[in-house]
């Protein structure tokens, strides 16, 4: 915080702070609780432990928006209001919400033991909703073709195909018939599972503490394993398009996209179960490199790389003009609306923003005695200049 005389308090050691702030092996670079908001956000500019957990998410927000925004002048595309367009906007909205929350948890989280709390409250809804704005772009950009036998119509990327080779086409991306499970269940699921999430998540801030990184990194090995039905779906079929249209060549690279987002998912449960590299040295990763920072790191390549590998869904789509959603008869799937896209997920915020008040209100009648005690006990006081 910023003193009469411009000078920052100093940083405090593992042994200075309540234990609720302390975190495994991080020694040292604590920021006293009861912060002010202004003093959180400066401390942005200054080189404490949670600096790089802000900045690791924060910056990367701005190179996703890069890559994001490429879509809409691409040839062919329609514009960005168009109802084509809904499902990759909640996406948007998902990933922005947690990269956001995300940020400003670590960057605001010595206002108080209270705010601390809410902030990462904050932060496992997002993630939440993150996984239903994934589920949203899976199910409009890949679902179409993951078990949809084809009735009719003339599609550009069939046009030169025999009949003979139309029938073996059909079936073999209809080997298993899912269309119940992802025209029905599948958003539900999603849902459901998200909200499971963010109550597992909560509560392992105020019970299950011992192991609470563990159940963190698994619990939302669930929402990755429904979210991700449609691509498991159609890596284990054959594309819907002929390999000589440009549809298919545009689609090709989405398995090798898909993979590498497993891979730094992977990597991001690695760091934050392992504690790895401060384990193995206790206090010299205290400001730089330790490894909710590489966590952060990985989980935006994973990000980027699913960012990639619904692009290139997308694309396949726009080369072939008579799969644009809402498809006419390729699929009993009906196209996006604002009520299958906005409105699920403004249900589903409005059930997050719930359960987070219940918590909240909860951790304050936990820890408020605790932040006033602290308060009393260091009170706010100028120091003097020499």
């Amino acid at each position: 915080m910023l003193l009469s005389c411009g000078q920052p308090l100093p940083l405090l050691r593992h042994t200075d702070v309540p234990p609720r702030v302390v975190e495994n092996f991080i020694l040292t670079g604590y920021r006293f609780p009861n912060y002010s908001l202004r003093e959180c956000l400066l401390s942005a500019f200054r080189p404490t432990n949670e600096t790089g957990n802000f900045w690791t998410h924060f910056l990367p927000f701005f190179i996703f928006l890069y890559y994001f925004v490429e879509v809409f002048g691409w040839e062919g595309a329609p514009h960005g209001d168009a109802q084509f367009f809904y499902p990759l906007w909640n996406y948007f909205i998902g990933v922005f919400c947690l990269l956001m929350a995300s940020s400003m948890a670590h960057l605001l989280n010595s206002m108080s033991l209270v705010v601390r709390e809410v902030c990462f409250f904050v932060d496992y809804g997002t993630i939440s909703s993150y996984t239903v704005g994934s589920s949203l772009a899976y199910y409009y950009y890949i679902h179409p073709r993951a078990g949809t036998v084809e009735t009719g119509g003339r599609n550009d990327s069939h046009m030169d195909l025999k009949p003979e080779h139309a029938g073996s086409l059909t079936s073999s991306y209809a080997i298993l018939d899912f269309s119940v499970f992802f025209e029905t269940f599948y958003i539900p699921s999603a849902c459901v599972v998200a909200i499971i999430c963010v109550l597992s998540c909560c509560n392992t801030r105020q019970r299950w503490r011992r192991h609470r990184y563990l159940i963190r990194t698994f619990v939302f090995l669930l929402p990755f394993l429904v979210s991700s039905t449609p691509i498991f779906y159609r890596l284990l079929t054959r594309s819907p398009y002929l390999s000589a249209s440009s549809s298919f060549a545009a689609s090709t690279s989405m398995s090798s996209f898909f993979y590498r987002h497993c891979l730094w998912l992977l990597m991001s449960a690695v760091f934050n179960i392992s504690k790895f590299p401060e384990r193995l040295a206790p206090g010299r990763f205290d400001i730089w490199g330790h490894s909710h920072q590489w966590f952060h790191c990985c989980t935006f390549l994973s990000i980027l790389d699913e960012l990639h590998m619904i692009k290139t869904e997308v694309r396949a789509i726009l080369l072939s003009p008579t799969l644009l959603l809402p498809p006419a008869v390729l699929s009993r799937l009906p196209g996006p609306t604002v009520a299958s896209t906005y409105g699920v997920m403004f249900l589903l915020q409005t059930t997050i923003i719930s359960i987070i008040v219940w918590f909240s209100w909860h951790a304050n009648s936990i820890h408020g005695p605790e932040r006033d005690q602290l308060a009393k006990d260091h009170p706010k006081k100028p120091l003097k200049c020499h």
